[in-house]
C-alpha cells in the first residue's frame, strides 16, 4: 500500500492531534462547559489543552514504542502508534463518561478547600512586602536627614513597631506550620 486514504489519514490526524488530549480534557475537567459569555474562551482552552496534551502523548507513546524489542516503525499498514492513542482515548472517554464529562447538565465543580493558608500566605507576603518597604524608607530618612532627637526618636520608634509586627507575623504563620 502505497500510502493511506483521505478518511485514514483524517482519523490518524485525528488521533494523534485531538482526540486523545480532548478525551482526557474531559475526564479531568468533566463540569467544563461550551456555553455562556465565556463559551469563545473556555472552548479556546479546551482545543489548546488538548492539542498539547495529544502531541505530548504522541511523543510519550512513539518514545516507549521505541523501547519495545521489536522497535518502533511508523507504517500506515502497522499502525500501532495510533492503537495505542487510541486506547488512551478510549479509556479516557469511559473516564470522561463516568465522571458526568458527557451528561446535559454538568456535574458540580469541586468546591475549593476549606484551607485557607494559601490565600493567608498571599496576604502574609503583601503585608511583608509592605512592612519591609516601609522599614527601608524609615532606614532611609533616618540616614540622610538631619532631625531632632524627639524626630529621631519617634523614627526609631516606628522601626522597631514595625520590626516588632514582622517578626510577629512570622511567628504566627511558623505556628501555623507547625501545627
Amino acid at each position: 500500500m502505497a500510502g493511506a486514504s483521505y478518511p485514514e489519514a483524517f482519523v490518524g490526524l485525528l488521533l494523534v492531534f485531538f482526540l486523545p488530549g480532548y478525551t482526557i480534557v474531559k475526564a479531568t475537567f468533566p463540569e467544563w462547559r461550551i456555553r455562556g459569555r465565556a463559551a469563545y474562551l473556555r472552548f479556546l482552552e479546551i482545543v489548546t489543552i488538548a492539542l498539547v496534551l495529544s502531541v505530548v502523548l504522541t511523543v510519550l507513546v512513539g518514545s516507549l514504542l521505541l523501547l519495545t524489542p521489536a522497535g518502533f516503525q511508523a507504517y500506515w499498514t502497522d499502525p500501532v502508534l495510533e492503537v495505542v492513542l487510541a486506547a488512551v482515548a478510549f479509556l479516557a472517554l469511559l473516564v470522561g463518561w463516568l465522571r458526568g464529562a458527557y451528561r446535559r447538565e454538568p456535574p458540580p465543580a469541586p468546591e475549593p478547600s476549606a484551607d485557607d493558608s494559601e490565600e493567608g500566605a498571599w496576604e502574609l507576603s503583601r503585608e511583608l512586602e509592605a512592612i519591609g518597604r516601609e522599614e527601608r524608607r524609615l532606614r532611609h530618612v533616618l540616614r540622610v536627614g538631619s532631625h531632632d532627637d524627639n524626630e529621631t526618636a519617634r523614627l526609631n520608634a516606628e522601626l522597631a513597631r514595625l520590626e516588632s509586627r514582622r517578626d510577629e507575623l512570622r511567628q504566627e504563620r511558623e505556628a501555623e506550620y507547625a501545627s
